[in-house]
């Protein structure tokens, strides 16, 4: 499957734009079609159920790149041509329901439904979408199917998410077709809080673009803001049992973590962001927790309140490194953290992700063409020292009022190792990775996705943005 769609991406790229376009008109109507699905199980059990198919806006993706060739993600959509088996269209994503079957509530037994959706140019004759999952070699095998007509009324509902919300675009490089598309929405602002969600979402896109390699390929995006409006200011809290009616239902706790934040109100949030037209979506959150989280080609989730004076730079990394995960499909390589995860990458078995790798030897080694000669592999680096101020930052509480100022030394001793490590600013292949102090490796001392600061996306990290910008976006394009 995978060489097919490479195959075919090719041929499509190599016959020129004139082809590719008249391809795309010859397949879809311009639309697009979103499918909901309810996806069930536990650990090493699951099933979807199609629950229902509906027409959205005009289709805000390229036209040329509908073949996914970046191979990222738990679980890969496709979408052929019934008549005549050919592969119109297929994108990788992961979901909550991947992530939550590595709980310890999922090695329990217990089973839990999550409403999931996957869109795609509506396409002008039926066709069969299908999902497939990657078994433990990381190969694609097909979990789901089903057949779909576009001209059903039974089967596709053609009265599209009426817009509640005001929608607004915050930067305009061109049409969406061309460019990357984020949406921006909120959760947990009343509607005197307005005005606040209008200078967050300032602040974290100015961050964003402040920030190595978004910094310099700005005029490929656009991003849309679209101003919801909950009844009370604030999400939920689990732990501390307080509950807000909020528009998107996020909340805390997610998986038992206190700082994790997602919802699973996915048809809420997609029927909110069908006003705009989109590729991403990022989920700013009014509340004082540092919190966030991100799923690869799902969404993004950020605070955007910090109770504490001068720790306000913590939202703009949370920002920008759950961003990572949504759009490049980037891993946490931080491994001293607690999580809600049991086993999430298996030993021995290669990650899909970009930034991490099971893998010590040189020639083995995924971004291998990015080590400079001489870079020992495995690359030697002070994880000794850093562990032993990690273990003591590890037992502090981060919800405890004095949490900060006993941090703040610790904070930088940590810091100060990775900025003095003899191949720091290298990429090399440094151990620890991806939640695990041993067994996994990632391609730089320091980045974005490892360390609680604003450092840049390190080489590898920014190879992978760049990419993703590239199939999403036609640089220059009018």
């Amino acid at each position: 499957m995978k060489r097919f769609a490479a195959a075919l991406c090719a041929l499509l790229l190599g016959a020129g734009p004139v082809f590719a376009q008249s391809h795309f008109e010859r397949s879809f109507t311009g639309g697009t079609l979103r499918v909901d699905l309810y996806h069930t199980g536990t650990k090493g059990e699951e099933r979807f159920t199609l629950e229902r198919a509906l027409l959205e806006g005009a289709w805000p993706g390229h036209r040329v790149n509908l073949v996914d060739t970046l191979n990222l993600g738990e679980y890969l959509l496709t979408v052929t041509d019934r008549a005549t088996n050919a592969l119109l269209y297929s994108r990788g994503f992961s979901s909550l329901f991947n992530e939550w079957q590595t709980t310890d509530e999922a090695l329990a037994g217990v089973y839990r439904t999550f409403s999931e959706s996957v869109r795609f140019p509506c396409p002008r004759r039926a066709v069969r979408l299908a999902l497939a999952r990657r078994d433990r070699k990381m190969e694609f095998h097909e979990v789901f199917s089903a057949g779909i007509d576009p001209a059903d009324p039974a089967q596709v509902m053609k009265e599209r998410p009426r817009p509640r919300f005001a929608v607004a675009p915050v930067i305009d490089n061109g049409p969406p077709s061309v460019k990357v598309d984020i949406v921006v929405v909120g959760d947990g602002y009343a509607a005197a809080d307005m005005e606040k969600f209008r200078k967050d979402v300032r602040r974290f896109v100015d961050t964003m673009f402040r920030t190595h390699p978004f910094r310099e390929r700005k005029n490929d995006f656009n991003v849309w803001r679209i101003d919801v409006v909950s009844e009370e200011s604030g999400i939920d809290v689990p732990d501390r049992n307080v509950w807000k009616n909020n528009a998107l239902g996020t909340k805390y706790n997610t998986f038992g973590s206190p700082r994790y934040v997602l919802t699973e109100e996915n048809r809420v949030l997609r029927d909110i962001a069908a006003a705009a037209p989109y590729d991403f979506i990022c989920i700013l959150v009014n509340d004082t927790r540092y919190g966030g989280g991100g799923i690869y080609n799902l969404y993004a989730t950020t605070y955007t309140n910090e109770s504490v004076a001068g720790q306000e730079w913590q939202m703009d990394y949370v920002f920008v490194h759950e961003f990572g995960h949504s759009f490049a499909g980037l891993a946490d390589e931080y491994y001293t953290s607690s999580t809600g995860y049991n086993d999430f990458y298996l030993p021995g078995i290669e990650p899909w992700e970009p930034n991490v790798t099971a893998q010590a030897e040189g020639e083995r080694v995924k971004w291998k063409s990015m080590i400079a000669a001489g870079t020992p592999v495995p690359t030697p680096w002070e994880k000794p020292a850093y562990d032993s101020v990690e273990a003591i930052r590890g037992k502090l509480d981060r919800l405890a009022p004095d949490y900060y100022r006993k941090r703040e030394p610790l904070q930088k001793s940590a810091m100060e190792i990775l900025r003095t490590s003899k191949y720091a600013g290298s990429v090399g292949v440094f151990e620890g990775a991806g939640y695990a102090s041993k067994g996994l490796y990632r391609p730089s001392v320091d980045c974005r996705m490892f360390s609680l600061s604003l450092a840049d996306f390190d080489p590898v990290c920014s190879a992978a943005i760049e990419r993703m910008i590239d199939f999403y976006a036609d640089p220059g394009g009018k």
